[in-house]
């Protein structure tokens, strides 16, 4: 299974956000990141849905929502309305994650499940047959350029086994400190989508970067 890009517009310039989203995508990065953060689940804060709505027309890749915010469940219309097509949710931030996903699903987008680094496997199991993707955090989540936590990786071989002994169909996207060196370690660990920021937005070739991962990845 080829790896999917998905540049993260955190570490992109705001000022030329229009030329730095549609030059990923002329690069061949199939979906676009947007961390949404709270200042609450996570210490800074991005994002609302009218970003959402503002980038919506000015690109046909995948507008990938990665909601860190306390009670994802009362935002998540909002998201979907804007023209979202995934949307994750933290399980650590809600104690309904079941009914998040659930509304996400009733919305017609495409449901993620996000566990931080320090979650177990086992504390998304009871949702893993609903959800369209999961997100392991290879990072703690709040900020860009941080390392990639090496630990992770066991986590994401535990989901593509999980997944392949029960028959699910889920994607398995990694998000933190990817780069041409860590992606193939979560690639080969069973990760097939990979968020990368600071690495691609690094005010020197976005594309030649974004080739790079592709090609380690396919």
């Amino acid at each position: 299974m080829s790896g999917i890009i998905a540049p993260s517009i955190l570490s992109a310039d705001y000022t030329n956000l229009e030329r730095d989203v549609k030059l990923v995508e002329a690069a061949g990065a199939e979906y676009l990141h947007i961390d949404v953060m709270d200042g609450n689940f996570v210490p800074s804060i991005s994002y609302g849905p009218n970003w959402v709505k503002q980038l919506r027309p000015e690109t046909d890749m995948v507008l990938d929502v990665h909601l860190m915010v306390t009670n994802p469940e009362k935002i998540v219309d909002e998201f979907a309305d804007a023209g979202a097509d995934i949307i994750g949710v933290h399980v650590e931030a809600t104690p309904h994650i079941h009914r998040a996903l659930q509304m996400i699903k009733n919305k017609g987008v495409k449901a993620e499940v996000v566990i931080n680094p320090g979650t177990p496997v086992l504390a998304i199991e009871p949702v893993l047959d609903m959800v369209d993707q999961v997100l392991v955090m290879t990072v703690n989540p709040g900020f860009g350029g941080q390392k990639f936590l090496p630990s992770t990786l066991e986590k994401i071989a535990q989901l593509r086994a999980v997944r392949d002994e029960l028959g699910y169909d889920f994607d398995i996207q990694v998000d933190g400190g990817i780069n041409d060196e860590t992606v193939v370690a979560a690639y080969e660990a069973g990760a097939n989508v990979f968020v990368a920021g600071s690495y691609v937005y690094d005010k020197v070739d976005p594309a030649a970067k974004i080739a790079r991962l592709k090609a380690l990845t396919k």
